[in-house]
């Protein structure tokens, strides 16, 4: 708890500087994570390569370059919201396309934002802004093992008007709870994660890597009847974010089994393609393989159960 407190008050410190001495850090942080530690360059570069076949050597490098830069602007960006004002923040975050999302609500409907891990997602919690006061907003989050930055990010998460955050254990109950109490809800699903091996039920194709996906956060708009939205997000200068609401389905049931799920990762190359160095290329997303997969796994019932215990 001493710890927590003293990780939160050390970033609120931080985050009063302006933009412009943040983004002085940031570049000093880049020289430590990219020249000093090289932080999973390898994981990064191969990401890259496979990824993008096409692309020469230098290509390649100017990518990896932008790549770390931006990472080291989110984290000083993200922190920037634990203390920002609504009016500053209204001047470098932008909302598209909000009329479409509140005619939804106007209608009895709540609305799912289906996105990456692309831009700085963390300033989606701030998507209340654009809204009437009575809506919740609010991201799904995976809790962070470090207690303290797992709890100085959710209150980075809740720190806009209506922001709230949910674990996904948890989600689909509060989505109940709000509709009994008659709140209109719209929740981002940062659905581009490595799912474990037992929570993989779908392989696609997605940046030229055979890819196994999660579906649940699909089965859950399935089950509460959301209108599905993809955010877009761009940056288009430094410190500054647009995010664009795109219709996917208002009547999820209406399409066939994975199509919301295939549809956001379309979607989702297509804007990492626009601008390659704002995707999380850090993550080591393609660890797991098909035919590893296939070898190890089979599916029961729906559920994805290792060989040896099937055949017992």
């Amino acid at each position: 708890m001493i710890m927590t407190k003293i990780v939160y008050g050390f970033f609120y410190l931080v985050s009063l500087l302006p933009f412009r001495v943040l983004y002085v850090l940031s570049d000093i942080e880049y020289l430590i994570v990219y020249d000093l530690l090289r932080y999973r360059r390898k994981i990064v570069r191969k990401n890259l390569v496979t990824s993008f076949p096409e692309k020469s050597e230098t290509e390649i490098l100017q990518i990896e370059k932008g790549f770390y830069h931006w990472f080291c602007d989110y984290f000083f960006e993200a922190v920037k919201l634990l203390s920002i004002s609504e009016e500053h923040l209204k001047k470098h975050f932008k909302v598209n396309n909000v009329e479409e999302v509140e005619d939804c609500f106007e209608n009895g409907q709540n609305v799912a934002a289906v996105l990456g891990h692309y831009c700085n997602w963390e300033w989606l919690s701030c998507m209340g802004l654009y809204f009437p006061d009575n809506r919740v907003m609010g991201l799904i989050y995976h809790p962070l093992a470090n207690r303290p930055f797992n709890e100085l990010f959710k209150r980075i998460r809740s720190s806009c008007r209506n922001g709230v955050v949910i674990s996904k254990q948890h989600i689909l109950r509060k989505l109940v709870e709000y509709h009994q109490k008659g709140l209109m809800s719209l929740f981002g699903y940062i659905s581009d994660q490595a799912p474990k091996w037992e929570n993989i039920h779908l392989w696609l194709n997605f940046m030229h890597h055979d890819t196994g996906v999660f579906t649940g956060a699909e089965r859950i708009m399935r089950k509460v009847n959301d209108a599905v939205f993809y955010v877009e997000m761009s940056r288009p200068r430094r410190g500054y974010y647009t995010a664009t609401f795109k219709l996917i389905t208002k009547d999820p049931n209406s399409l066939p089994e994975h199509e919301i799920t295939c549809r956001f990762f379309a979607l989702l190359e297509n804007t990492i393609r626009k601008d390659p160095r704002y995707y999380l290329w850090s993550h080591n997303r393609w660890k797991r393989s098909h035919n590893e997969f296939n070898r190890r796994f089979e599916v029961v019932n729906g559920k994805v159960l290792e060989k040896s215990d099937f055949d017992s």
